[in-house]
């Protein structure tokens, strides 16, 4: 019983010489030119916030560089859902699913086109549209399906 109580000290013993020589560290890491510059590209923001005050003028959505057609706006955002009838969505071209919609007047489909309606989420998700873009898409459906 002796023998194990003295074995168990000096492990201990041992162990703490060990633990505290281990973690004492005395020198500083010197990194090179490379390293540092590694280090504080991993290190950098993700991106930045800018203040209003901060920005001359922030460009607004949909109005980069001039107005699409409704063509491009058709083929960009509608035709996934109104080229095939997904959930719902009157096709490009059927006459037979535009004739009701079309009696109701173009105020009407524009309305229907920038605000949602039934499944169709608001500008038909194209959130950089604006509304003269959507409505020359719907002026292109319209058109495309007499």
């Amino acid at each position: 019983m002796k023998n194990l109580n003295l074995i168990a000290l000096c492990t201990a013993c041992i162990s703490l010489f060990i633990l505290s020589a281990c973690s004492g560290e005395k020198g500083e890491v010197v990194l090179s030119v490379q390293q540092e510059k590694a280090m504080s590209e991993r290190l950098a923001p993700a991106g930045s916030v800018s203040l209003t005050s901060e920005v001359g003028s922030a460009p607004v959505a949909g109005s980069g560089g001039g107005s699409r057609s409704g063509d491009e706006v058709y083929n960009s955002s509608c035709k996934t859902c109104h080229g095939s009838g997904m959930a719902g969505a009157p096709k490009y071209g059927a006459p037979e699913q535009w004739t009701a919609r079309i009696d109701k007047g173009m105020d009407t489909l524009y309305t229907s086109a920038i605000s949602g309606f039934q499944g169709m989420p608001a500008k038909g998700l194209c959130m950089d549209c604006s509304d003269g873009e959507l409505k020359a898409a719907v002026d292109y459906l319209i058109d495309g399906s007499k």
